[in-house]
């Protein structure tokens, strides 16, 4: 009877396969942040470019031009602040990218050498069962001497 095979890094490869998990969820998370930066960035950019579209309708008075440019400054403030920060989620989306590729190599690499340890071993106790047998019909041939 063949003994079953057993990877003595198993734990290893169970701790490396949550550490990929938790690399693929913090990826999903930071992707996540970006597109809503993102979508809040072009509403941004809409919204700015509105309000340039109504310039004519706010020369009426000194008041409203005032507003108006009052408002076309915060507007721009806030998308420099919104690209910005579009920027830094950028990198952080990339920096997850990068983790979660470096985790998925190591997992990889331990269920290779577990695919490798578990082939020498098969074609160990394969070796061994045929040379049990071999003795066995040599044990048991009987010469016919006539």
């Amino acid at each position: 009877m063949a003994k079953p095979f057993h990877f003595k890094l198993d734990k290893v490869l169970d701790y490396r396969e949550q550490l990929e998990e938790q690399a693929k969820a913090a990826l999903a998370r930071a992707k996540a942040a970006r597109d809503a930066q993102a979508e809040k960035l072009a509403g941004l950019e809409a919204r700015l470019a509105a309000h340039l579209a109504n310039q004519a309708a706010s020369s009426a008075s000194a008041n409203d031009m005032w507003l108006w440019r009052q408002y076309k400054d915060a507007l721009s403030q806030d998308l420099s602040v919104a690209r910005v920060e579009l920027n830094g989620l950028e990198l952080k989306l990339q920096r997850c990218r990068t983790e979660a590729v470096e985790r998925s190599k190591d997992k990889k690499l331990l269920e290779k050498l577990k695919q490798t340890q578990a082939k020498r071993h098969h074609d160990q106790e394969n070796a061994r069962e045929e040379k049990e047998n071999d003795e066995m019909a040599t044990i048991r041939f009987e010469p016919h001497d006539h």
